[in-house]
């Protein structure tokens, strides 16, 4: 092969490349937009949010996971109710709605031609920026 076609071929074969990282990029941004869209997920105080796709699974950030019971992740985005008993009705109402928009979340994103499947992760990045806040506004 001629140092011409090889280049060529090369060029052609890193734009593709590129070509698909961009198009991914593209998707998780337009999947994010459409759970911006939605006056349901948008107004919640945690805001789910694609953190990848590959192939036609999508990766939402959430809450909770096995390691994290849903009344710990809601004491930081509610702080106010942990004083509340184990049991009051506003840590169930609670836990719905979370469970309610995490599904309409889900909905939105499955909704895409091109997701089959949603997986969850917890966003430890969103715990640490909150740590990091208290930490920032019990220093003052």
């Amino acid at each position: 092969m001629s140092d011409r076609k090889q280049f060529l071929t090369v060029m052609i074969v890193a734009a593709l490349f590129v070509g698909w990282i961009a198009w991914r990029g593209f998707e998780v941004t337009s999947l994010n937009d459409q759970l911006k869209a939605d006056k349901v997920v948008s107004s919640y105080p945690y805001q789910h949010r694609v953190l990848r796709v590959e192939g036609d699974t999508a990766t939402i950030s959430s809450l909770r996971s096995h390691s994290l019971s849903t009344q710990q992740a809601l004491s930081v985005v509610f702080p106010g109710m942990t004083h509340l008993a184990d049991t009051h009705r506003d840590w169930q109402k609670a836990e719905r709605e979370l469970a309610q928009v995490q599904a309409r979340a889900g909905d939105i994103v499955l909704a895409s031609p091109s997701i089959n499947r949603v997986r969850w992760e917890l966003d430890e990045n969103w715990y640490h920026l909150q740590f990091m806040k208290s930490q920032q506004h019990s220093a003052f």
